[in-house]
């Protein structure tokens, strides 16, 4: 017979529960709370994209459906920088492209990509996209990323390579519609000659997912420049990614930069 458990030894049983619990997206007992949460980690996000070089001119955005109206969404504004993005700073766009809240101009492609996205996935609460280098020059290639690393796993045969219009400013809502629909499934699509877009049942997840798979198109560049990477089993990257690239993997991945973010920049929250 195994040796009685100590009352010490439970308490920390039950502390490691309630930890694990901590470590999980929060639930909410009104829309309001919910869109203040997604418009702070909206925020946040387009500031970590800033911190981390993703920046680029006028390009790239990061959208949050608003939880009491489905069929709108949250953006960062045209033509402000990534790293002054505050929550007063967001717009509230409808899918006929008109601003309902703010008072700035919305990115056109931001509007016709993302409105298309979230019209087309309704299990879809945030999609990213931003001009990263890596993911640029990746997206040259017009191929898929292979499951060379344990992280390059989080996306095995979870996301898209889209080919059409590939280099072409997509500004038409027709455009944008032909785009969505060869992303209906998957955590991420690379976007041949354009670059990388994610989306997320959080906006932690797609953040986490976008930034993740950068990293990811960063270490194919530098294997394949060096030599011949050699590639993990179907099985085992398959394991894996159930393992470490689910929703909530996402959305906990993300957590460590958010702390950062809100200790170095508290004035997102304005």
């Amino acid at each position: 017979m195994a040796d009685p458990i100590s009352p010490g030894e439970i308490a920390g049983i039950q502390l490691t529960a309630k930890s694990l619990r901590d470590l999980s997206p929060p639930q909410f007992s009104c829309v309001a709370a919910e869109r203040r949460h997604r418009q702070e980690r909206l925020a946040g996000a387009l500031r970590i994209f800033g911190r981390l070089g993703f920046g680029e001119g006028v390009a790239g955005h990061i959208t949050a459906r608003d939880p009491e109206f489905p069929d709108h969404f949250w953006v960062n504004p045209f033509a402000l920088s990534f790293n002054r993005v505050r929550v007063s700073d967001l717009l509230l766009v409808n899918h006929a492209g008109e601003v309902v809240i703010g008072d700035r101009p919305v990115n056109r492609a931001a509007f016709v990509l993302h409105a298309a996205i979230h019209e087309l996935r309704p299990e879809v609460i945030a999609a990213a996209h931003a001009h990263s280098p890596y993911g640029k020059a990746f997206s040259s290639l017009g191929k898929r990323l292979d499951p060379i690393t344990q992280d390059c796993c989080i996306f095995f045969n979870d996301h898209e390579l889209i080919q059409e219009d590939g280099g072409k400013v997509v500004l038409e809502e027709a455009a944008g519609r032909s785009f969505a629909a060869q992303f209906m499934q998957g955590k991420a699509a690379i976007h041949q000659n354009h670059g990388l877009f994610s989306v997320g049942e959080s906006v932690d997840a797609a953040a986490f997912w976008f930034i993740s798979m950068e990293r990811c198109c960063q270490s194919q560049l530098l294997a394949e420049a060096a030599g011949s990477p050699q590639l993990i089993r179907e099985d085992w990257a398959t394991y894996t990614r159930t393992h470490i690239g689910r929703p909530q993997d996402g959305w906990l991945g993300f957590q460590s930069f958010w702390e950062d973010i809100l200790h170095s920049d508290p004035d997102l929250l304005e």
